[in-house]
């Protein structure tokens, strides 16, 4: 028997944790859809296209380009399985009466936006498929405010209620939504930004990979709105 392979989206496919993802969803022989802001960094962190790589170039905030880059893919593979959103940023801010608009709007565009633009996008044509399995990456910071975080905390924890909500909005139509809140991810900026810190203690790319692969697969089908912290040693 030959199985279809699966598509999977993933946004930020150009980072360090969009790395880990593509290469562990290779791995079960997916098509690979790879968004990011620029082709030349998805060529950098990839290589060529191929017959189960496909890049989108998109500013996930500009509704229409991302639309066209789905519609691409749709139009290539035919369905879209998996829709991995890891998009995202940091910013240390100020005290809540000193953030700026700017930092909120940064925050909040990048964290929570991008998300509602990407499930605009995806989710219909996961509908009409009959299904699919939608990963979100929030943060641990998510789960209480901190001092100097206000922006960001509170961006991560609007990606936690949206994943909650649309859980609730389309588990009866076999489509399961959860998000994974890690603690500090192992990578070459982080080090480089906190050279005293203890990096084995944080969260590898590569473990953080295998949690939302799992998120997406099959054995996770009884899953739903699930907030998964990913804490690493710390």
């Amino acid at each position: 028997m030959t199985m279809t392979p699966r598509t999977v989206m993933i946004t930020g496919a150009a980072g360090n944790l969009g790395r880990a993802v593509a290469a562990a969803f290779a791995d079960d022989g997916a098509n690979l859809v790879l968004l990011g802001l620029r082709r030349d960094a998805l060529e950098r962190a990839f290589g060529a296209e191929g017959d189960a790589r496909m890049f989108v170039p998109a500013d996930l905030l500009d509704a229409a380009q991302l639309q066209a880059g789905v519609d691409a893919a749709l139009g290539r593979f035919g369905r879209i399985d998996v829709l991995c959103n890891l998009a995202g940023g940091f910013r240390m801010g100020e005290p809540v009466h000193q953030t700026s608009d700017a930092t909120w709007d940064w925050l909040l565009d990048l964290n929570a936006r991008t998300l509602l633009h990407t499930a605009r996008a995806v989710v219909p044509a996961m509908l009409r498929q009959g299904g699919g399995h939608i990963v979100n990456v929030a943060a641990f910071a998510a789960r209480q405010g901190q001092a100097g975080m206000a922006a960001y905390c509170v961006a991560k924890d609007a990606v936690v209620r949206l994943t909650e909500a649309m859980a609730a909005e389309l588990r009866d139509r076999r489509i399961n939504v959860n998000c994974v809140l890690p603690t500090i991810i192992d990578t070459p900026e982080n080090r480089a930004a906190m050279p005293d810190a203890d990096p084995a203690r944080w969260v590898a790319p590569q473990d953080l990979a295998r949690v939302i692969r799992f998120l997406a697969s099959d054995e996770a089908r009884a899953v739903h709105g699930a907030a998964l912290p990913v804490t690493g040693l710390s």
